[in-house]
């Protein structure tokens, strides 16, 4: 009996297995695969990470956030204040300003107002052109 047992489990384990090829597809989009995962990774990947900047600065005071963001608009408004009496209530006058640590060059140009800002302290440089109406 036990014989029979064991030859029926033999013939039963000894059929043929079928199967298929194994494909790898990449799941990283920066390894091949689809870009849409790309989000999903992130974001499992920030939930999973413990580590914290020591030197980070939370605030998760509603009355210092209040009081920062009431200290940027009153910058805002100086800042915007200094501009109008610096320049004027109008368009931007051609000629050569000099407002703290920047020099400032206002010119007209084919393409409209031309303004240079250069940065004295470090040399930094940026021009930019205001279009014609």
């Amino acid at each position: 009996m036990k014989l029979l047992v064991l030859v029926g489990l033999g013939l039963l384990f000894g059929m043929t297995a079928y199967s298929q090829d194994f494909v790898y597809k990449p799941i990283n989009p920066a390894f091949g695969g689809d870009t849409y995962n790309y989000s999903w990774l992130l974001s499992q990947a920030q939930a999973q990470d413990t580590f914290k900047d020591p030197d980070a600065i939370t605030n998760d005071d509603p009355l210092a956030s209040f009081q920062e963001d009431l200290n940027r608009q009153i910058l805002y408004q100086l800042s915007r204040k200094l501009v109008q009496d610096q320049f004027g209530d109008g368009d931007l006058q051609p000629g050569v300003y000099d407002v703290g640590d920047y020099h400032i060059q206002v010119g007209e140009g084919a393409e409209g107002v031309n303004v240079s800002i250069l940065d004295v302290v470090n040399g930094g440089q940026t021009s930019v052109t205001v279009p014609n109406n």
